[in-house]
C-alpha cells in the first residue's frame, strides 16, 4: 500500500500509485491494470477519500502546453492534464492573454479543470474551453469532445455523470483573448484591481483574496470550497431577505445564487469544529483537516452543516467535492 497525495493531508492509501509520462504509457498502465479498480487524479486537490483505496490510482506527469492556432483577438492553447492550472494561468498572464486570470490560485491541475468545471470569481473554466481530448479506459482509444459535448454545468460535466470513470482527459484546449476585457463585477474584485488593470493585475488582486479568506495548500489540509453555492427560486430567496437583512445573492439563469458561506454562517457553524475537522474560522465554505482529521470526521461535520442549513432555510447544499 502506498500513500494517495490529496490536498486534506488525510492518511488514506492506495494498492498501488503509478504515474505515466506519455499517452503511450498511460495506454500500457491501463492494459497492465485491466481488471483492476482504477482511478485517475489530479493534484487530489478535489477529493475526499472516504478510506484506502484497494485499487490503482493513476496520475500524470504529462506538463506540456503549446499554442496551436490562433487569429487577430484569440489564442488557443493546448495543455495537458498534469499541469498545474495555477502555472499555465500565471503563463499567460506575464504574456499579456487573458480569459482565465479569475481563476487564479484554485488548486488542482489542467485536466481536472476540465472535470469539475472549475470556477471563481465570474468565471468558469467552461468560457474557455473549446476542446477536450480523452482517452477511453476499456480500450485506449482517444476521443476528441467538444466543449457542448462536455455538457458543462455550475461544478459539473459528462464526466462527472455519464462518463464517470470512463475517460482520462489528457488534453485541454482554452481559447485565451489577446484583448483584455476584464471581468470584475463579481465580490470585491472590482475595488482591488485599481484603474486600467492588466490580467496580472486582476491575477494578483484575486490571489490577495484567496489568501486572506482560503488556508495555504500544504499548512492546513483543506480541499478548497467545499460545497457549491445553492441556484434557488426567486420566491425562496424574497423570502429568506424578508427576514434577514442584506442577504448576498447573485441573478442566475433559473433563479438566485445564494454563497452556502452565508448559510453555514447563519447556522453558526463558522469556525466549530467535529472530531477533527473545523468548519473555517475565515471562510464557511471551507472545511479543514485542523487536528489530525480521519476521513469520517469530514463526512459527518459535512452532513451535520448540510442538515442545519436545510432545517433553518430549507436549501438542500450539496458538496462540491467528489467522495471516493
Amino acid at each position: 500500500m502506498t500513500n494517495i497525495p490529496n490536498t486534506f493531508g488525510l492518511d488514506v492509501k492506495a494498492k498501488i500509485l503509478a504515474e505515466y509520462h506519455s499517452i503511450d504509457e498511460l495506454r500500457a498502465l491501463l492494459e497492465q491494470y485491466k481488471g483492476e479498480r482504477i482511478l485517475h487524479i489530479g493534484a487530489g486537490s478535489n477529493l475526499l477519500f472516504t478510506r484506502d483505496f484497494d485499487g490503482v490510482i493513476l496520475h500524470s506527469a504529462m506538463r506540456r502546453a503549446r499554442s496551436t492556432k490562433e487569429d487577430a483577438e484569440h489564442v488557443w492553447i493546448e495543455a495537458e492534464n498534469g499541469l498545474v492550472l495555477d502555472d499555465l494561468i500565471a503563463q499567460l498572464c506575464d504574456m499579456g492573454l487573458s480569459g482565465m486570470e479569475n481563476l487564479s490560485y484554485i488548486p488542482g491541475e489542467v485536466g481536472a479543470s476540465a472535470v469539475q468545471n472549475v470556477g471563481a470569481y465570474g468565471v468558469e473554466a467552461k468560457d474557455v474551453i473549446t476542446e477536450v481530448r480523452a482517452i477511453d479506459m476499456s480500450d485506449g482509444s482517444e476521443r476528441t469532445f467538444t466543449n457542448a459535448e462536455c455538457r458543462y454545468g455550475y461544478r459539473d460535466s459528462i464526466f462527472k455523470n455519464e462518463l464517470r470513470g470512463k475517460y482520462i482527459i489528457t488534453h485541454v484546449t482554452y481559447c485565451i483573448n489577446k484583448t483584455f476585457d476584464p471581468k470584475l463585477d463579481y465580490g470585491n474584485l472590482r475595488g482591488e484591481v485599481g484603474e486600467n488593470p492588466t490580467p496580472s493585475d486582476v491575477r494578483e488582486a484575486v490571489i490577495r483574496i484567496r489568501r486572506q479568506k482560503l488556508p495555504e495548500v500544504g499548512e492546513l489540509g483543506s480541499a478548497g470550497s467545499f460545497f457549491k453555492n445553492p441556484i434557488v427560486p426567486r420566491e425562496v430567496y424574497e423570502s429568506i431577505a424578508a427576514n434577514y437583512d442584506r442577504v448576498p445573492h447573485f441573478e442566475q439563469d433559473g433563479g438566485i445564487k445564494i454563497p452556502a458561506a452565508w448559510l453555514i454562517e447563519q447556522c453558526g457553524w463558522k469556525g466549530k469544529t467535529l472530531g477533527g475537522a473545523q468548519c473555517y474560522s475565515k471562510q464557511p465554505l471551507v472545511l479543514v483537516n485542523a487536528n489530525n482529521a480521519i476521513p469520517d470526521d469530514i463526512i459527518n461535520l459535512a452532513a451535520a452543516i448540510c442538515a442545519d442549513v436545510k432545517q433553518r432555510f430549507d436549501i438542500t447544499i450539496s458538496p462540491e467535492v467528489n467522495y471516493i
